[in-house]
């Protein structure tokens, strides 16, 4: 952990995290699945857990945006796995649903907004990730997304528990 992060920045991060862990909002994500079973909303706090560890190590990083970005790089708030609710070209497209809904909900600013519209580079080439902010949750949302992945779907409600558990703290 990078002893350069004051007292207090954690605190506002942690304090920011724990607001959108328990939005209501966001529990609406519970229900959408990804990732062989995974579902958005621990998908989401698990990126942005990483994504802070990551930017911890580095200098001159805006670790408020790092974390707007991942909680929110995701929130398009539909399963394109019912019906009625499918949406073609979901991996280019959703990054433009979420930023969208997150301007709307929450008031991000452009910077965020770039962080969530570029998380899925390079499956959408039209928005490559320019701030090492963006670089760095689309790294983490890869690394993340990988993982659940190749993780099987026959122990989905044991994984479950375990990471919300993982995913209670920003910080351990």
């Amino acid at each position: 952990m990078n002893m350069n992060v004051k007292t207090q920045d954690k605190f506002e991060l942690e304090e920011i995290y724990q607001r959108f862990l328990n939005d209501k909002r966001f529990f609406l994500m519970k229900d959408i699945i990804i990732h062989h079973g995974s579902n958005c909303y621990i998908h989401t706090f698990k990126v942005a857990r990483l994504a802070i560890k990551k930017a911890l190590r580095r200098k001159d990083i805006d670790l408020k945006a790092v974390l707007l970005g991942a909680i929110l790089h995701d929130y398009y708030l539909y399963d394109r796995h019912k019906p009625g609710q499918e949406i073609s070209h979901h991996m280019s497209v959703h990054p433009y649903i979420a930023s969208k809904k997150a301007k709307e909900d929450f008031g991000i600013d452009d910077k965020v907004a770039h962080i969530i519209e570029s998380h899925m580079w390079p499956f959408n080439f039209k928005n490559f990730p320019k701030s090492k902010e963006a670089r760095l949750v689309s790294f983490s949302d890869k690394i993340v997304s990988t993982i659940e992945m190749m993780s099987s779907k026959k122990f989905k409600k044991r994984r479950e528990e375990k990471y919300l558990k993982e995913i209670s703290t920003l910080f351990d």
